[in-house]
């Protein structure tokens, strides 16, 4: 069996980041590029796979054991987040991490450290696997997609591993909130699935946000600077002071556990009009529906003051907290506790303080929890993943398929 190091080095090779500003689905052409790698992994290994114009790979192993038990899916996406650059990774590997900082030797001066990352010193003497701080590891979510193949790998290796039916999902454009929006549940053919693309070991996750984007294009008027008094209408101060009108304290920065926020993403404007981007969310439906109205509130303030049209919003949801659909459903998750219990890891249930797939394909009538893959600092140049930490992950994959061929 090839080693889950080398493979998941192999897949974040591959640049997927995807493009919010696309329309197209996949978002870019390049996660195809691992998309078709993964189909044509599992086919070489005599797994049924496929492809399909939306960029889904499907794939299905068939049950090997007489009892009728439900089909049970693992899914992880191949795209990295617009964050940071997925392109030319460069991945540092520090074996027998010692508890040191970690330079990010492409950045002079950039560091992992345990003095603002204390959680490194959970993972001393382990392999680390880190950035060089010119761009993202993708260990969000190739760590998933590396694990699923390994566990999958074992299985065909091993005729006598007994499972079920088994169901394997590799979808594009996560980090963009369309990852399973044209993904087809029934051709999929699971009763229950389990996205791993949560993050540090233990984590096991069923409760996420409710999310929505919200765009606001603001419409200045420009005079020429000589002659604007009492003429001018500047976009950019306007669209300024709408960011100042939503509470401070709500903005990510200054929240946690529950609490949700007000994430202002992106800005681009000049005199003449601006467009400001958000996203908003919250794990309580009514505090969320709240915070759109907020919003609107704002944009109404702004009209008031400079006249209407100024400020016109667009807000979309994007998720639902999964909870509703996944709860009636809760021996899912005793079996992701009993499966890692099985391979030594403590469960930690938390709510997630984001989103994944499972909480759009649990609202499409799969239920589906989210498992740890075992990176932290996602997003970002400070992305790093334990190796220990995807094994873990691959043998929790291996015990919930024993769980469920003894159901």
């Amino acid at each position: 069996m090839e080693k889950i190091l080398d493979r998941f080095l192999r897949y974040v090779a591959v640049d997927t980041q995807s493009n919010e500003e696309s329309e197209s689905q996949p978002s870019e052409a390049k996660e195809l590029d691992l998309l078709r790698m993964l189909r044509d992994e599992l086919q070489a290994m005599g797994v049924q796979a496929e492809l399909d114009e939306y960029g889904y790979v499907m794939a299905t192993i068939p049950s090997n054991i007489e009892a009728k038990v439900p089909a049970v899916g693992f899914i992880a996406h191949v795209d990295t987040a617009p964050d940071a650059s997925g392109k030319d990774i460069k991945p540092q590997i520090i074996k027998n991490y010692d508890g040191s900082a970690i330079p990010l030797k492409g950045v002079p001066g950039l560091m992992l450290d345990p003095a603002d990352f204390p959680e490194l010193l959970r993972h001393k003497g382990e392999t680390l696997v880190t950035t060089d701080g010119t761009t993202l590891l993708g260990a969000d979510d190739k760590a998933g997609v590396a694990e699923i193949m390994d566990a999958v790998e074992y299985i065909v290796s091993h005729p006598e591993f007994k499972h079920g039916e088994l169901k394997i999902g590799f979808t594009p454009d996560e980090e963009i909130g369309r990852g399973v929006v044209k993904f087809d549940v029934k051709r999929f053919g699971a009763a229950y699935a389990y996205t791993m693309d949560g993050g540090e070991l233990g984590e096991l996750e069923f409760e996420n946000f409710n999310a929505a984007s919200a765009v606001v294009h603001i419409q200045g008027r420009n005079v020429h600077p000589g002659y604007a008094k009492g003429k001018m209408l500047n976009s950019i101060l306007i669209a300024q002071e709408l960011i100042a009108l939503l509470p401070v304290d709500q903005r990510p920065e200054y929240t946690q556990d529950y609490e949700g926020f007000f994430h202002v993403v992106g800005f681009k404007g000049t005199v003449e009009e601006s467009t400001v981007t958000w996203i908003i969310r919250d794990h309580d439906r009514a505090k969320f529906e709240q915070k759109k109205e907020v919003m609107r509130r704002c944009c109404e303030f702004i009209d008031g003051k400079y006249g209407k049209g100024t400020a016109t919003p667009t807000i979309k949801d994007q998720y639902y907290n999964m909870r509703e659909q996944v709860e009636p459903h809760y021996h899912i998750i005793e079996k992701a506790v009993r499966a890692m219990e099985m391979a030594g890891v403590k469960p930690h249930i938390q709510p997630i303080r984001g989103g994944t797939d499972g909480a759009n394909l649990s609202f499409k009538g799969l239920p589906c929890p989210n498992i740890f893959a075992g990176g932290l600092n996602f997003h970002g140049k400070m992305e790093w993943v334990p190796v220990e930490s995807m094994e873990k992950a691959s043998a929790v994959i291996l015990n919930i398929i024993r769980l469920f061929a003894e159901a």
